[in-house]
C-alpha cells in the first residue's frame, strides 16, 4: 500500500530562518520569516485557511540551496497580532500586505506558492500585480465562490458523514438550515467558552475531511479559533471578491506559467474547480491530478508533485 503521507526523509532538512520580524499594517502586526538562500529564487508561501498560519514543516518543501523562501502569517493568525482579529482583515488588505512585504524585503518578482485559501490569495494577488510574479504553483484550488462555501458547509459531509454530524449537532436543530450565520454568531461571541467550542467544532470538521484516510480529528487552542473565526468572517463576506472574480479576470495572468496540483479525492476543494481554472488559463497552466490523495499538502503524492514543480523554477 502506498504510504498516505510523505516521509520526513523525503522532505528537505529542517532549517532555521535567517531573518524574521513583523511589518506594521495599521492595527495589525504581520509576522514573516525568510529561509534558505538569500540569493536564490524568491518564493512566497501563502498558507491556507484563512487563518491556518505557517509552520516549520512548510519550510521543508523548499530546497534551501536554491530558494529564497518567504513565509508569513496572514492577519489575525499564527504569530501575527492581534490574534483572531477581523477588523481591517479582507482579501484586499492581504494583497496589500504581500505588496508591502515584497517592497520591505527588496524582492523584484517571486514565485507564488499557495494551497487551498492560499491558492485564492495567490491568484487574487497575481491578478492585481501580475508584473511582480514569476510563476504560480498552486494546490487544492479554491476560487472563493459562494458555491464552494456551500459545498464545504453541507455537501462535504456526504463523504465524511461522521465529521459532518459532529459539526452540525453543535447547533440547535432550528439553526441547522443556516450553518454559516449561526456558527459565525457564536465564533464572534465575547464569551470565551462559546467562541472556543464553536471554533474547535469548525476546525475539527475541516481537518477531519482533509486527507484521503478518514478519521475524526480534534483541533483545539488558538489555531482552532483563528482558523474558524477568520474562515467564517471571509465566507460571510463572499471572500471579499466580486462574483467569479478570478475566472472573470484570468486574462490578466494567462501569460504566467502555472503548475496546479490537485488531489483527485480532495473533498474540501473538489477537482472540478482545478479543471475549470486550468481550462480558463490555457496553455501556460498544467494540471496534475494525484490519484491517491485528498486535500493535505503533506500527503505523499501532493508533496512530491509540489517539490517536482519547484524543481522546474529557474
Amino acid at each position: 500500500m502506498v504510504n498516505a503521507f510523505i516521509q520526513e526523509k523525503e522532505l528537505f532538512p529542517s532549517i532555521v530562518p535567517f531573518n524574521k520580524g513583523f511589518i506594521t499594517r495599521g492595527i495589525h502586526q504581520v509576522f514573516y520569516e525568510q529561509c534558505g538562500n538569500p540569493a536564490g529564487v524568491p518564493v512566497l508561501f501563502l498558507h491556507g485557511g484563512p487563518g491556518a498560519g505557517i509552520s516549520s514543516a512548510h519550510r521543508r518543501l523548499f530546497n534551501p540551496e536554491r530558494f529564497h523562501c518567504v513565509l508569513f502569517d496572514q492577519r489575525g493568525c499564527g504569530q501575527s497580532r492581534p490574534h483572531g482579529e477581523i477588523e481591517d482583515n479582507t482579501t484586499q488588505h492581504l494583497i496589500e500586505d504581500i505588496e508591502a512585504l515584497r517592497n520591505v524585503l527588496g524582492i523584484h518578482k517571486f514565485v507564488l506558492f499557495g494551497g487551498s485559501w492560499g491558492s485564492t490569495l495567490a491568484l487574487a494577488y497575481a491578478i492585481t500585480h501580475p508584473e511582480n510574479v514569476l510563476r504560480l504553483i498552486l494546490r487544492g484550488i479554491f476560487l472563493g465562490t459562494d458555491a464552494e462555501v456551500q459545498w464545504f458547509l453541507y455537501d462535504m459531509g456526504r463523504f465524511f458523514p461522521e465529521a459532518h454530524e459532529r459539526f452540525v449537532e453543535y447547533l440547535p436543530l432550528k439553526e441547522r438550515s443556516d450553518l454559516l450565520t449561526n456558527y459565525y454568531k457564536r465564533l464572534m461571541a465575547p464569551d470565551a467558552n462559546t467562541h472556543q467550542e464553536a471554533a474547535e467544532r469548525w476546525a475539527s470538521y475541516e481537518t477531519s475531511c482533509s486527507t484521503l484516510r478518514s478519521g475524526v480529528r480534534h483541533v483545539g487552542g488558538k489555531s482552532a479559533l483563528s482558523m474558524a473565526r477568520l474562515e467564517a468572517h471571509y465566507f460571510v463576506n463572499h471572500c471579499f471578491l466580486e462574483l467569479d472574480h478570478i475566472l472573470e479576470n484570468i486574462d490578466q495572468i494567462k501569460h504566467l506559467p502555472a503548475d496546479i496540483i490537485q488531489g483527485r479525492h480532495d473533498v474540501i476543494c473538489p477537482p472540478i474547480t482545478a479543471r475549470k481554472l486550468t481550462n480558463a488559463w490555457g496553455s501556460k497552466a498544467r494540471l496534475r491530478l494525484i490519484d491517491e490523495a485528498g486535500h493535505s499538502t503533506f500527503e505523499a503524492g501532493i508533496a512530491h508533485a509540489l517539490i517536482a514543480a519547484l524543481d522546474e523554477c529557474r
